[in-house]
């Protein structure tokens, strides 16, 4: 789950703020019980991360590829579930973490490219300090850099500024990079926009498709980067920078 896909569930479950929850269940082997008779003082995104915030402590959900959730509804085995005296929220195939301490002491607002507080030059710094054979591909799924960009976010950026996923991050000029940095947030937020209306896929240009529509030629699909993630660019108009 994408960071513009937390920012829909943190819409939806700001109802849950000030609640108390009077029963926890779920199959996690985290200290669950620890949340019975806790009320939720905020919640939090940073990120893929979904956090649930207590006095001392929050639970840090992450969803990895397959996660899901449901609101006042439920289907069987969740992760996590938590119940209130009206409603309940389930988890499901997701990593559950208890985190001391506050939201600001945990995370930087500023690599978050859903935040308000996201800093593009901190970005275009950082991805200057990578590795000389770093990969675009690898950088853009850094969560240090761009907190909440995925693999969809990833190919479809790259798409739109015409650059090859395995080109080389010190390859890339100044105006390059902060094409890249602008990117990933702009993409970011069309991908937030159109999920909200269930309108994502019909946007998709590249992801999961076949044909470019600037060249009119097949994509090319390969497992790129460390890890290798399914990736797919026009060897055409995206430009290979080594």
């Amino acid at each position: 789950m994408e960071g513009p896909s937390l920012v829909i569930l943190h819409e939806e479950a700001k109802a849950f703020i000030g609640k108390k929850i009077i029963k926890v269940s779920g199959n996690t082997k985290t200290e669950k019980e620890r949340l019975l008779n806790q009320k939720i003082i905020d919640i939090k995104t940073w990120g893929k991360h979904f956090l649930i915030c207590f006095k001392d402590f929050m639970v840090r959900i992450h969803f990895l590829m397959y996660g899901s959730y449901r609101i006042n509804e439920q289907k069987e085995n969740p992760r996590l579930s938590l119940k209130f005296k009206n409603g309940e929220f389930n988890f499901y195939n997701c990593s559950i973490k208890f985190i001391e301490g506050d939201f600001y002491s945990q995370y930087d607002e500023e690599t978050d490219v859903m935040s308000d507080r996201w800093n593009e030059k901190k970005a275009i710094t950082a991805l200057k300090k990578l590795p000389k054979k770093s990969l675009v591909c690898d950088a853009l799924l850094n969560q240090n850099i761009f907190a909440g960009v995925g693999n969809i976010i990833k190919n479809e950026a790259l798409w739109r500024i015409k650059m090859h996923p395995e080109s080389f991050i010190s390859s890339l000029k100044p105006k390059q990079l902060k094409q890249l940095a602008q990117e990933a947030r702009t993409y970011s937020f069309d991908f937030y926009k159109w999920k909200k209306i269930y309108e994502l896929k019909k946007h998709w240009v590249i992801y999961r498709k076949q044909i470019c529509p600037r060249c009119n030629i097949k994509y090319t699909r390969k497992y790129c980067g460390n890890p290798a993630r399914l990736t797919y660019f026009c060897s055409n108009c995206q430009v290979k920078y080594k």
